[in-house]
């Protein structure tokens, strides 16, 4: 199951803090891969670039950490040197789709803060209702 396909389950499930922490987790850590696939790679090949195929780019936000991995093929005279500018596109577009991500995530916990602050506030003067006192209707 997809990322975005069980973060919608848990919060169908009413697993809200289940969602938010693992939406989080996932929007700690981004990986771009470009790679080209050669003759005869369909169905039957796994998905796996062939080394000096690939160009791929890790990038963790919280340890700060960044990643590039580059195929010998995109280099100097390669034949896919000018795929090089493709993927910067891409990773490019990716910091730009984690920022958002985390921005939505950032809205979302001040949302849930605000609701739960709500909810304690309301819950201390809210009495329960008891089905034998005259307050309680059927």
């Amino acid at each position: 199951m997809a990322a975005s396909d069980e973060f919608k389950e848990q919060i169908k499930e009413g697993k809200i803090v289940e969602a938010l922490t693992m939406a989080l987790g996932e929007a700690i850590e981004l990986e771009i891969t470009t790679w080209v696939s050669t003759e005869g790679s369909g169905e039957s090949t796994p998905h796996r670039p062939q080394p000096g195929y690939c160009m791929r780019t890790r990038m963790n936000l919280v340890d700060g950490d960044i990643e590039n991995e580059v195929g010998t093929e995109f280099i100097g005279n390669g034949p896919y040197r000018e795929l090089r500018e493709f993927h910067l596109a891409q990773v490019q577009e990716g910091r730009q789709i984690i920022h958002q991500n985390l921005e939505s995530l950032h809205q979302i916990f001040l949302t849930l803060a605000d609701t739960m602050a709500r909810l304690r506030q309301q819950s201390p003067s809210r009495p329960a209702l008891n089905p034998s006192s005259p307050e309680y209707e059927s």
